[in-house]
């Protein structure tokens, strides 16, 4: 269980399925753009999200499976709320049964799974670190569990803004270094 900055609990589930441990850094920065995306939408509930860790191979699978796309891609989000608006959380008191864990009583926004090998190989193409293309990343989910898409030319700029937003908050500039 994590504090976010403004005191609302929430529970991050993060599971490794790659062969090898992963850097402790990366949990850590999951956590906190997790935390600065809740933030930044102004969530008002404590939430449940459920991360995994995979490869190549592991997200080709997933993705074949769900989208029906036999290819690996670098992220994958899959949100438990469905928005009439995304990040408007007003309805979310009528549907308690829907959308809330009823044993923690948190909100379950979603699962994001993340491909550590693209991670890395978009972080050299791109030419900035892999801790900022793992915040990149991380933000990115997010936003898709709040019910933000990238479908059409004026959502996906929405989406990008609001990503370099929160990016920029925790100081993930596209200059970022790793210490």
């Amino acid at each position: 269980m994590y504090k976010l900055d403004k005191g609302i609990m929430m529970s991050v589930y993060i599971e490794n399925e790659l062969d090898y441990e992963l850097p402790g850094r990366y949990r850590e920065i999951v956590n906190e753009i997790i935390n600065a995306s809740l933030d930044y939408v102004k969530c008002p509930y404590e939430c449940e999200i459920n991360v995994i860790f995979t490869d190549n191979e592991g997200i080709k699978a997933i993705n074949k499976e769900y989208r029906y796309i036999d290819a690996p891609t670098d992220v994958l989000s899959f949100p438990m709320v469905e928005y009439e608006t995304a990040a408007d959380f007003n309805f979310l008191e009528h549907n308690s049964v829907d959308y809330f864990n009823q044993d923690s009583g948190e909100l379950m926004l979603g699962d994001i799974i993340l491909n550590v090998d693209r991670i890395k190989s978009q972080a050299e193409e791109f030419n900035h670190s892999i801790i900022r293309e793992l915040a990149f990343l991380t933000a990115h989910s997010m936003l898709h569990l709040f019910g933000y898409d990238h479908i059409d030319d004026n959502e996906r700029a929405i989406m990008e803004d609001k990503q370099e937003e929160i990016l920029n908050m925790k100081g993930y500039t596209r200059d970022y270094e790793e210490n």
